[in-house]
């Protein structure tokens, strides 16, 4: 039986590596965190608070950098040192990079980028470990965001010698994530983990009124990330009284970065 587990992990394990080789250019939002659950091998709760600095490209025609700052509360359970199962609740402001320029002389706009404060997003994610011996181990994760919050921002200008007042709306902007990561456990308990990764966001962008030479038309279009793949690689290390502390990069044409404080009940 361990056997044949093994097998299946390696198996996602290739599958992951062989994409992450030909298409290595993304970021990924969410703190992975190390394959092995932190809760008590018979069973129980840890909770953590978390914070994540998230860049990205999406691309719709054009190309265009996002960033993210996100702050969020995690309940989780495991058992067994093998796997578990997790929730977040946050909140996150996203800002996109050179959105609004123009494309036509006669339309100025009054500011180039799109920024929005504070929205509301939810996670759920699940992981499995598969301990090689009592050093080191491989896992697997699933994980998927959604935000509950429209993002909204205006804009104001001249087109034609005329002035114009509308706004940017981007909503149903989701992501999902899966990745497998090897990790290694010191005997002070200190846990240094890595992997490859895909990930997959999506979200609606409308403009409310058609101004001459700026991206998005008025109606829906939908926007992407550039790419599928990524890497990471995190520390998780044991503090007193049942505290760790996690800190994880994610690397790719942009850097994401993230720390998280959890507790073991």
């Amino acid at each position: 039986m361990k056997e044949m587990i093994m097998k299946i992990f390696l198996n996602i394990a290739l599958t992951v590596l062989f994409i992450f080789s030909i298409n290595s250019t993304v970021a990924a939002s969410g703190l992975f965190g190390a394959p092995q659950t932190v809760s008590k091998e018979a069973g129980g709760l840890n909770t953590a608070i978390g914070y994540l600095y998230h860049e990205d490209t999406y691309t719709n025609g054009a190309d265009h950098i996002i960033r993210q700052n996100e702050i969020y509360s995690q309940v989780a359970y495991g058992a067994k040192n093998i796997w578990e199962i997790y929730a977040r609740i946050g909140v996150s402001d996203l800002k996109v990079f050179d959105v609004f320029n123009s494309t036509d002389a006669s339309t100025t706009p009054n500011k180039n980028d799109f920024e929005e404060n504070w929205k509301i997003f939810g996670t759920l994610g699940a992981k499995g470990f598969y301990p090689i011996n009592e050093t080191f181990g491989i896992g697997a994760f699933i994980q998927g965001t959604y935000y509950f919050s429209n993002f909204t921002d205006d804009v104001t200008g001249t087109s034609g010698s005329q002035p114009f007042a509308t706004d940017l709306k981007v909503d149903n902007l989701w992501d999902v994530n899966f990745g497998v990561g090897f990790q290694a456990t010191t005997p002070c308990g200190i846990k240094f983990y890595a992997g490859p990764y895909i990930y997959y966001l999506q979200a609606n962008v409308s403009l409310a009124d058609n101004i001459p030479g700026l991206e998005f038309a008025a109606g829906n279009v939908s926007i992407k990330n550039k790419s599928l793949a990524g890497g990471f690689a995190g520390i998780d290390i044991p503090l007193a009284k049942g505290f760790r502390l996690n800190m994880e990069g994610q690397y790719s044409e942009r850097f994401t970065a993230g720390a998280a404080v959890s507790y073991i009940y």
